[in-house]
């Protein structure tokens, strides 16, 4: 390692303490504090730690919105990133492997889901008449459509990189189409699902504007969404607000640190070999 890079890295290291580290520290500090001392929005230990007490004040608060919040995430997270990583695998392998007259016009939507941004107001409308708006399923096919096309130009990259030679050996053996796909192809795009699964998962989980917009009402709220509906109750209570910011950030935090190698991974092989 030469110099420059070893001061390189100093530098990143310094940068990234005080940009992620350092509001996380700040954050914990205020939850742990007293109504009174966390009015000061000072940036110092806690003289009390109430970490607790406003743990269980916050998660009861509105008849335990928080808890609903929880499991409303969840279940749009799970069944949309279920979802993107079965259809997108499906599609990108299909674009990769055959080719046709179609693969134009069907990759041009892509590039065209990854550009032009989403109507709010058509969409609103659109499933008003399929009977999907304020549902759990439709904000999941929202939150599927707005994913598939960055899912699917991962995928499709890196479908490149595997050899046809397996496709052939599985049609000699008497495979079919489907068994191809789930047995032979989806158990090496590992790196590209688990990348799709942490970064898809994570962007669901913490999404504020489509759940305002196609998720109205008490009982479809988000874990981002009670952020906005507590800041107007703990506004003089900073340390029950802080509290919420840190449990809806926790999560995907975790997912972040226990997953980030496999998204390099995912990333950078189907970039560098595709």
């Amino acid at each position: 390692m030469t110099r420059r890079q070893f001061w390189t890295g100093i530098a990143a290291l310094v940068v990234s303490l005080f940009v992620f580290v350092v509001p996380f520290v700040f954050i914990l500090f205020m939850a742990a504090k007293d109504k009174k001392e966390a009015a000061r929005l000072e940036f110092n230990w806690p003289t009390e730690w109430h970490l607790w007490a406003n743990l269980v004040e916050v998660i009861e608060a509105r008849n335990y919105m928080l808890l609903l919040a929880y499991f409303n995430s969840t279940v749009i997270t799970v069944g949309a990133v279920s979802l993107l990583v079965i259809l997108s695998a499906m599609v990108g392998y299909i674009l990769q492997r055959r080719h046709s007259r179609w693969n134009a016009v069907i990759w041009a939507g892509v590039m065209a889901g990854l550009m032009v941004p989403p109507a709010v107001v058509p969409t609103i409308w659109v499933l008003q008449n399929l009977g999907l708006f304020k549902t759990l399923h439709g904000m999941i096919l929202i939150q599927v459509a707005y994913g598939l096309s960055f899912a699917i130009l991962l995928f499709r990259s890196f479908i490149s990189t595997i050899p046809r030679d397996l496709d052939e050996a599985a049609i000699v053996d008497g495979a079919k189409p489907l068994q191809i796909f789930f047995r032979v192809i989806l158990p090496l795009l590992k790196p590209a699902t688990v990348t799709i699964i942490v970064v898809q998962s994570i962007a669901i989980f913490n999404d504020f504007t489509n759940p305002l917009y196609y998720l109205p009402g008490k009982e479809n709220v988000t874990v981002q969404l009670t952020l906005f509906n507590f800041q107007s109750q703990f506004v003089s209570q900073l340390n029950l607000l802080f509290m919420n910011i840190l449990l809806i950030t926790i999560p995907p935090l975790i997912v972040y640190i226990f997953f980030n190698r496999q998204i390099v991974a995912g990333m950078t092989s189907g970039a560098v070999k595709g």
